[in-house]
């Protein structure tokens, strides 16, 4: 009983503490789509997307939502997703033949500016260190990361050179759960997480042109297991969380924090609530990791977690690149975070 009473006053508090600091907003959308890419450029402009082509649009800190599917790909899955502004974005779809599209009037019209019909084509995620340069990265085809990178803001693409794709072992590939299997910093560093068989980070400082890469102990082995999301607010200072989406209740090795660049990665003291599909700063030392059977809290840099009460189902959550927006998205549903 003793043990009982314990346990209901901490989520008591837990709740409380929550719900003083940041809780979550639900908009209202009429929409039965299911959204994977978010981008949040500003604390006005938010894009979606997700299954059967759907594109969604917010110019309001995204308290109201336009949506609209992509014409002739109507039965496409577009998880990857970067805005540049309220007009301008790039898409690209899970599965084969694989597609980047490029929008320059408010997702009206989309023009395919990249196609790939290897049967092994798969693109998992896009980011930019700025408005022209950026990279895309997705499965390995015959045993090397696909990678591609623009240098005019995504109007064109190159895939780079077989000597400078990163080489990937048997079983390793990556995950389109949230695009958030990559991330651009500063100038020129840029790094991927793969997952599967073998699950790690790559990481290049120079815009992609050499690779070194770095272990994890989180969960691997089996191709629905690894690293599916990740995270740094400092050059030292990170997180990886993922799990087995075919257990997604599991409660162990499946989110490390990392203060030494990913040297070393230690387990929090109190783990997420199972299998996460992301994971984001939204404040300096505050992150949140979202999944389909809930989402988490660290006020410490992910030292340790505490559970969000009643935040199912969102698959990926953003903060704005400029400002304080931080939206998240998943099954039929978005909600905005008041912090």
């Amino acid at each position: 009983m003793a043990i009982i009473k314990q346990l209901l006053l901490f989520l008591t508090i837990t709740q409380y503490a929550f719900s003083q600091e940041l809780r979550f907003k639900k908009i209202e959308i009429d929409t039965n789509y299911s959204f994977r890419g978010l981008s949040v450029v500003d604390d006005s402009v938010a894009w979606v997307s997700g299954i059967k082509g759907s594109i969604g649009r917010s110019t309001n800190g995204g308290n109201k939502w336009t949506f609209t599917q992509v014409k002739g790909f109507e039965k496409w899955d577009f998880r990857t997703l970067y805005a540049f502004n309220s007009n301008e974005a790039v898409i690209a779809n899970a599965g084969s033949p694989a597609y980047i599209l490029r929008t320059d009037d408010g997702g009206s019209n989309w023009n395919i500016v990249y196609t790939n019909n290897d049967s092994m084509a798969f693109f998992d995620g896009v980011d930019f260190w700025n408005d022209r340069e950026g990279i895309i990265y997705g499965d390995p085809i015959n045993g090397r990361m696909l990678l591609l990178s623009t240098a005019d803001g995504g109007k064109s693409w190159q895939e780079l050179p077989k000597q400078r794709r990163p080489a990937m072992s048997e079983g390793e590939a990556s995950f389109a759960a949230s695009g958030t299997g990559i991330r651009c910093y500063g100038k020129e560093k840029a790094i991927i997480a793969t997952g599967g068989k073998v699950s790690r980070l790559f990481i290049s400082e120079d815009k992609g042109k050499n690779w070194n890469t770095i272990s994890t102990p989180i969960i691997q082995g089996e191709n629905s297991t690894g690293i599916f999301s990740f995270t740094f607010n400092t050059d030292s200072t990170g997180i990886i969380v993922g799990g087995d989406y075919k257990k997604n209740t599991l409660k162990v090795n499946h989110v490390f924090y990392t203060t030494n660049s990913g040297k070393s990665w230690s387990a929090p003291q109190n783990v997420t609530g199972g299998y996460r599909e992301c994971v984001e700063f939204v404040t300096e030392n505050t992150a949140i990791a979202v999944g389909p059977e809930g989402a988490d809290i660290s006020y410490n840099s992910g030292k340790g977690w505490q559970p969000i009460p009643d935040q199912k189902n969102f698959d990926v959550i953003r903060k704005a690149r400029k400002g304080r927006l931080v939206v998240a998205a998943g099954n039929k549903k978005i909600s905005t975070l008041i912090h």
